[in-house]
């Protein structure tokens, strides 16, 4: 189940809330709507000019040619100046409308990092890029050209209408006589249009996700055989992506021809009507083909009207997903100004019972209370699923207790301002993720100030020169996407070089040597005696030699810390660590 549902909204509402998020939208917008009403206003020059050649120019029995003459070129001059306005409206609406967009894909891109961990696993990867990226795309398709449409349809049937009423009030009674059932149904088949389109929107989030993971899995599928299985699930993903299409078009399928089907019943009528009023002399020959030119400008709005209605849901739907991902609290927020500065040196960590549930699961961490002295080296360990990692999560506010407090100098965990939290305490995850560039820059990713020798100094002292010189393009080596140009091991040892030269007071290992071959190790281990000394060290153990090396040791069971203290004395206790221990030892020797 996501947790970005965000609140119901109508689609009024939706869209005025939206833009409310977007104030780039609204500057500029009187100059926009005004080159908007000249455009408008413009359309109706034709039907005018052509009434005043045919009633005035080309009645009696000698035309004035220079009256023709006359007019058309009026009329030519309108209409070059309103082509002007519309090239200029559009560019404007363009520019301000990508700004605009741009500002909300920026803002539900931060807000996302401002979520937690839990938060961001309720949704697949694939299904929250879409959220960001194809739904606002979605918004600013309509944005640049349906939104406006509909004020220049608005504006456009008012200005037909009143030029109709004023031609012949018989004759626009029969147009709106015809259009009115029309738009009598189409609220209904807008509400039709936004639920199909809200479903579009989720299962393309879905195929993308599903596309998304099978790229990024290719090697994990190839080696356990399961392409079949695969190609079944994108399969699925796509076919049912395609059924909410094709329904939400028979929908829109159903919309067009009925408009169509008005517009010739409306002309037919025109034209009969007209003709009969015409032979009674209540309307002169020019406002009679005049009028046939109104229609033109009267049913061009109404088709319009279908067409824009269907981005429009579109639209709505895009803007309700990410008004979905905006609505939801960030439940790790960054205190910002109001937050604390903590100064650098020797950090003291104190956990003061606490609890962790996940939504709808079972508690995690059970009244947790210890303390982590400055400078002191802290191995964590369990058996899987005794709650380590949560531990180290809620130590980097990855996620925020459930009850209790975690305080860090005597400063509660929640009231530190992330720039300053997140220069203090670094996390070494298992998997060291690796962005797509090269070596150097993955290196100073968390201190992206530091120079190729600051970089080069940092490998010498952990102790992996020799690694760096192997590598085929030295500090400049493209680790690829994800890193999949280097192995498993080699990615561990940039994110730990990445961690030491960004100079944490307190460095918080998830293993990190767990992937490397034992040569590696061994240099990693004296290296990481140097990267600790003075500062605060924790490491989630799956290895005996880092519980044996460290000052204390926590051992977790079922949430709850069950031992503590050195690794000597805890042996010599009968319990979870010497079971521990004595596992790890026969899994050594074998």
């Amino acid at each position: 189940m996501s947790a970005f549902q965000g609140i119901e909204r109508s689609g009024l509402a939706t869209v005025r809330h939206g833009l409310s998020l977007t104030p780039e939208f609204r500057r500029g917008l009187a100059g926009t709507l005004a080159l908007a009403v000249v455009a408008t206003v413009g359309k109706i020059i034709v039907p005018i000019a052509v009434q005043q050649t045919i009633d005035t120019g080309l009645a009696g029995p000698t035309p004035d040619l220079a009256y023709v003459r006359t007019t058309v070129l009026i009329c030519a001059a309108a209409v070059v100046l309103t082509a002007l306005c519309a090239y200029l409206m559009n560019v404007r609406l363009y520019r301000v409308t990508e700004s605009s967009l741009a500002t909300l894909r920026v803002r539900g891109f931060r807000h996302v990092h401002d979520l937690s961990v839990l938060t961001q696993n309720s949704e697949r990867r694939g299904a929250l890029v879409s959220r960001v990226t194809g739904d606002v795309d979605q918004i600013s398709t309509f944005m640049q050209w349906g939104g406006l449409m509909i004020i220049i349809a608005l504006g456009q049937l008012l200005v037909a209408t009143v030029l109709m009423f004023v031609y012949s009030w018989q004759l626009a009674l029969v147009v709106w006589a015809c259009f009115l059932p029309l738009m009598v149904v189409l609220p209904r088949f807008q509400r039709w249009l936004s639920g199909a389109y809200t479903r579009v929107r989720e299962r393309t989030g879905d195929m993308l996700s599903a596309v998304s993971e099978a790229v990024v899995g290719a090697a994990v599928i190839r080696a356990h055989g399961s392409e079949a299985r695969t190609a079944e699930r994108l399969d699925a993903a796509i076919e049912a992506n395609k059924a909410a299409q094709a329904r939400t078009q028979r929908i829109v399928a159903t919309v067009f021809p009925l408009t169509e089907i008005v517009a010739a019943v409306a002309l037919a009528a025109l034209v009969l009507v007209g003709v009969r009023i015409g032979l009674a002399g209540d309307i002169s020959e020019g406002r009679l083909v005049a009028f046939l030119f109104l229609i033109t400008l009267f049913v061009s709005p109404m088709q319009m009207a279908t067409e824009v209605l269907n981005e429009a849901q579109n639209a709505v739907a895009g803007w309700r997903r990410i008004l979905g991902v905006l609505d939801t609290p960030a439940d790790v927020a960054d205190p910002g100004d109001d937050g604390v500065d903590l100064p650098r040196g020797p950090i003291s960590v104190s956990f003061e019972d606490v609890g962790f549930s996940y939504p709808g699961g079972v508690p995690v961490l059970h009244g947790v209370s210890a303390d982590i002295t400055p400078r002191s080296r802290i191995a964590v360990v369990g058996e899987t699923g005794s709650g380590k990692t949560t531990f180290a999560k809620l130590l980097t506010r990855l996620m925020d207790p459930v009850s209790g407090r975690i305080t860090v100098d005597g400063h509660d965990l929640r009231d530190v301002r992330f720039s300053s939290l997140r220069r203090r305490i670094v996390m070494v995850p298992q998997d060291g993720f690796l962005f797509d560039g090269t070596l150097a820059e993955n290196i100073a990713f968390g201190r992206p100030s530091a120079t190729e020798t600051e970089i080069r100094l940092a490998l010498t002292e952990l102790g992996l020169t020799d690694w760096l010189e192997g590598l085929p393009a030295d500090l400049e080596t493209r680790v690829g996407q994800r890193g999949e140009s280097l192995s498993a091991g080699e990615r561990q040892l940039v994110a730990l070089a990445r961690a030491y030269l960004a100079d944490p007071d307190l460095l918080l290992l998830d293993e990190a040597t767990s992937a490397v071959d034992p040569a590696t190790e061994v240099r990693l281990a004296r290296a990481l005696e140097g990267a600790t000394r003075g500062r605060t060290a924790v490491s989630i153990a799956h290895r005996l030699s880092t519980a044996e090396a460290a000052d204390e040791v926590f051992v977790f069971d079922r949430g709850r810390i069950v031992q503590r203290g050195p690794h000597a004395e805890l042996l010599r206790q009968p319990g979870v660590y010497a079971d521990l221990y004595a596992s790890w030892a026969s899994s050594a020797r074998s």
